[in-house]
C-alpha cells in the first residue's frame, strides 16, 4: 500500500527558523506541510546571545526584546497566511533565548515533542562549521521524528 501524507501522521509541524533571508523558504515549505497535512504549525526562533554575553557581559536591557519584535515584524506577512488557512489547526510563535542548541532542544523539541522538524540548511564558511557545528546536524542526530531540512 502506497501512503498518502495524510497517512504519515503529521499533526504537530515545528519549524526552526534562524532569521537568515533562507527562513522565508523554510516556513513556506512549512506552511505548505502544514496545510497539506492538516497539522499544528509552531514556528520557533532562538535568539542566541550567547555571543553577546562574551566575558561575562550581560546583554544589553531592551535588545532581546527588539530582537523578538524585529523577528515578528520579519514573518508577519507569512505568519498572517498561515493563520489564514482553515486546514491549519494552530500557528504558534515560540522565541526563546540562549545558546541555539541547548535551547531548541531544552526549551522547545523536548517540550513541543513535534512529529516533524522543518529547519534551513544554511550554507555556513569550513571554519565556522568546524567551529559551530550544523543546527541541521545537531537536529537530524538529536531529534526522534522526521526532520526535513530544506536547502
Amino acid at each position: 500500500m502506497v501512503a498518502t501524507f495524510k497517512d504519515l501522521g503529521y499533526r504537530k509541524i515545528f519549524v526552526s527558523l534562524d532569521g537568515t533571508e533562507q527562513q522565508y523558504k523554510v516556513l513556506d515549505r512549512a506552511i505548505t506541510v502544514a496545510d497539506n497535512n492538516g497539522a499544528e504549525l509552531i514556528i520557533g526562533h532562538v535568539i542566541d546571545t550567547s555571543a553577546m554575553e562574551v566575558g561575562g557581559n550581560k546583554v544589553p536591557e531592551g535588545t532581546v526584546d527588539n530582537l523578538k519584535a524585529a523577528f515578528l515584524e520579519s514573518i508577519a506577512e507569512p505568519l498572517a497566511e498561515a493563520k489564514s488557512l482553515a486546514t491549519i489547526p494552530q500557528v504558534t510563535v515560540i522565541q526563546e533565548e540562549g545558546r541555539v542548541r541547548e535551547t531548541l532542544e531544552d526549551k522547545m523539541l523536548d517540550v513541543i515533542k513535534p512529529d516533524l522538524v522543518l529547519c534551513g540548511a544554511r550554507g555556513l564558511s569550513k571554519v565556522k562549521y568546524a567551529l559551530l557545528g550544523s543546527i541541521s546536524s545537531f537536529l537530524l542526530r538529536s531529534c526522534e521524528c522526521d526532520i526535513l531540512v530544506v536547502k
